[in-house]
């Protein structure tokens, strides 16, 4: 199956999947999802969005309240084990034997699905990670990162088709989350899909074939990575005015531009991307209709605004 067709078909498809606990909380909203094969989709938002809880219903280590999910084509309910045996799961904490060593670790991980013995496949996931001269080592003697690259391998031992990776990079420095960016990237050309949550922007758009952004249990959009990006890219130019305004002039409404409520600032948002801002031609018109500017100021949108423009938007029915 060429890299085309696998990215065409979906791997996991998630319907109507909500979850509330037994304390009333809704931790997710009736999430729809559909994972291709092939692809790295990054599930992008801030801590308690939702994200932790998706994955680990996907991976049968949560129980969802309703909703139905497939992995391969199996039900996760009434074909648990076949699914399961498709999914590798790297959670955010450390669970390892301190005192046994890497080989035996991840061996043993490979031997809780049912799989035989296979030290040529344990020995290419060990070198794949960079952990092949650390195979002898006590897991307690490993630096934190080898630490989170085994728990990796241990993931990869059944050789599942899907790598799940929840906040892969929280807590390590600059420098190992970019050595970790790669090797995500390597798996993914050996045919694994790769499913990673994160609330690191530059994460996602680093590694990403697909974002889904997820607030407050709900799946807000999950969009192409170039596509979000754009959205990311916009800027805000804020005009302060000499002379309050009322409304703004009928020959400037082509801007958009949004007044504030005492009057005394007009707001541009503009795409950084495009060849033209705009900018030029807005300054120009400002001054044709008689409007001074006393001091301007640029920022970029921030991904807590996508947010908060997402919700209105639902909200509004926009």
């Amino acid at each position: 199956m060429n890299i085309a067709t696998r990215i065409a078909s979906p791997v996991i498809a998630v319907r109507g999947v909500s979850k509330t606990y037994a304390g009333g909380t809704t931790a997710l909203k009736a999430v729809d999802l559909d994972i291709r094969d092939g692809e790295i989709l990054a599930l992008l938002g801030p801590n308690g969005a939702g994200k932790t809880t998706l994955i680990s219903i996907i991976c049968g280590i949560v129980t969802m309240s309703s909703g139905s999910i497939t992995v391969g084509g199996h039900d996760i309910a009434s074909d648990y084990r076949a699914a399961r045996s498709m999914i590798g799961l790297v959670p955010q904490e450390l669970h390892t034997d301190a005192f046994e060593t890497v080989w035996n670790t991840v061996t043993f991980s490979r031997g809780l699905f049912g799989k035989p013995k296979n030290p040529d496949h344990v020995e290419k996931v060990l070198r794949d990670l960079s952990l092949f001269d650390k195979k002898d080592s006590q897991i307690l003697a490993l630096s934190g990162g080898m630490k989170r690259r085994v728990m990796i391998a241990k993931a990869l031992a059944h050789e599942p088709r899907v790598l799940f990776l929840d906040e892969p990079t929280a807590g390590v420095d600059v420098e190992l989350r970019k050595d970790m960016w790669a090797m995500i990237r390597r798996l993914r050309e050996t045919g694994v899909t790769v499913i990673l949550t994160t609330h690191y922007i530059e994460e996602a758009e680093e590694m990403a074939d697909r974002i889904g952004v997820i607030n407050k249990g709900e799946l807000m959009l999950v969009e192409e990575k170039h596509e979000l990006m754009r959205k990311l890219g916009e800027r805000r130019l804020t005009l302060e005015l000499r002379n309050r305004l009322d409304a703004v002039p009928p020959d400037l409404a082509r801007y958009n531009l949004q007044l504030a409520e005492d009057g005394q600032s007009l707001v541009y948002r503009y795409d950084t991307q495009k060849e033209r801002t705009g900018i030029a031609s807005l300054l120009s018109d400002l001054s044709s209709a008689g409007i001074v500017i006393r001091d301007l100021e640029t920022a970029t949108r921030s991904l807590e605004e996508i947010f908060v423009g997402l919700v209105s938007s639902k909200e509004t029915g926009r």
